[in-house]
């Protein structure tokens, strides 16, 4: 007989909670793949006369890819510091995780169209309102992951406290302002909307402070 697991799974009307370390390695594979795919659209200039004209022409590849990998990025660091404290994962935590997936595979795409748009010299605005929607989307997801998995602290490992976890969501809100704030910039000015879309990227790289502390705290506690 199987020992009794001392993280025994409780059965909720939500659906049986689960390791949410099979989530995480799913997550991990679509963001690696979705980070990946973008390159792959950057075609080498067809003709060759000028090569270095025609690569610095690519100039707009370059920057969709360059924002759309740290931003893919930073949501794959961000993701693991919610699962890194979220203990169990319902059917609901896997909806809304397919969901955020479903996000970030689809950003490659809008961040071909952006590219796209700024080397024809047309349709820039639509491309950045398009760009920014994808980013919202997923900016959305995050919080509502987060703030279902923290109320009540049932789905919450012991790794942080109720502090922590206020840290955590106070950094995860204003990602969907701030790229939509970004995105209005982008009717008007589609180069200063992307630059401020940009601007989001060492801010969410930074360490969450309150986070660090919880942990701390929390290893501090232990016997």
């Amino acid at each position: 007989m199987a020992p009794a697991r001392d993280d025994a799974r409780t059965s909720t009307p939500i659906g049986a909670e689960r390791d949410p370390r099979r989530v995480v390695a799913f997550s991990d594979g679509v963001s690696a793949i979705a980070s990946t795919l973008r390159v792959l659209e950057i075609r080498p200039p067809e003709d060759t006369r000028d090569l270095l004209k025609g690569l610095g022409e690519l100039w707009p590849s370059y920057t969709a890819y360059g924002i759309t990998f740290l931003l893919i990025g930073q949501m794959w660091v961000n993701h693991h510091v919610m699962f890194d404290h979220i203990h169990s994962a319902d059917r609901l935590v896997l909806l809304l995780n397919t969901l955020l997936l479903m996000h970030i595979a689809f950003l490659p795409f809008a961040s071909a169209v952006l590219a796209g748009a700024f080397e024809s010299g047309h349709g820039e605005r639509t491309a950045i309102v398009f760009y920014g929607i994808s980013y919202v989307g997923a900016a959305i997801l995050f919080n509502v992951i987060w703030e279902y998995a923290r109320h009540g602290r049932r789905l919450l490992a012991p790794t942080i406290d109720v502090a922590g976890a206020r840290a955590i969501s106070r950094r995860f809100r204003p990602a969907p302002v701030w790229i939509a704030v970004g995105t209005g910039l982008g009717v008007l000015h589609p180069l200063l909307g992307l630059v401020l879309v940009a601007a989001f990227i060492p801010f969410y790289w930074l360490p969450i402070k309150g986070e660090i502390a919880s942990v701390k705290r929390a290893r501090e506690s232990l016997p």
